[in-house]
């Protein structure tokens, strides 16, 4: 008899829970593809209007900047290194392959291959990129890292 009352109270509990993780796993696949969709539109207003422009529209005021041979950039100090960047000379456009979304639905990772197009000439230079994401009290999504590495070859 005792039996069947833990299973009449239980059971509404687990079909809740069950509901609970299957809505959790739907927000984050929405908040993936938000993630993923702004990853798209740094890089499409970086080919459109500079790298600078849409660094400075993506970054987190608290955001990290790495790049080879200098310290971690921090907060104000890579908004100054991006402010003085000169992007005149050349196109960079990245595609995102892949990426994960944490539990929260509130931070996220993308990764995949950029390549940097000289105006000058015809030479493509490509890398891989990681960056991490963090969503906004408004709903925005902004970089709080930006990483790359340099140099794949074309094709791979």
């Amino acid at each position: 008899m005792e039996i069947k009352k833990i299973i009449f109270f239980a059971t509404p509990f687990f079909l809740l829970s069950a509901c609970f993780k299957k809505n959790e796993k739907k927000n984050n696949d929405v908040a993936k593809a938000e993630m993923i969709a702004a990853e798209i539109s740094f890089s499409t207003l970086s080919q459109e209007k500079g790298t600078r422009k849409a660094l400075m529209e993506y970054i987190d005021s608290n955001g990290v900047l790495l790049r080879p041979n200098t310290f971690p950039m921090v907060g104000a100090d890579a908004v100054d290194f991006i402010s003085q960047a000169n992007d005149t000379a050349y196109i960079m456009v990245w595609h995102p392959k892949g990426g994960g979304i944490a539990a929260s639905g509130e931070l996220g990772y993308s990764y995949g291959i950029y390549s940097v197009t000289p105006k000058n000439k015809d030479t493509i230079m490509q890398g891989t990129y990681v960056n991490i994401w963090k969503k906004q009290q408004d709903g925005k999504w902004k970089l709080v890292l930006d990483s790359g590495n340099e140099g794949i070859e074309e094709g791979e």
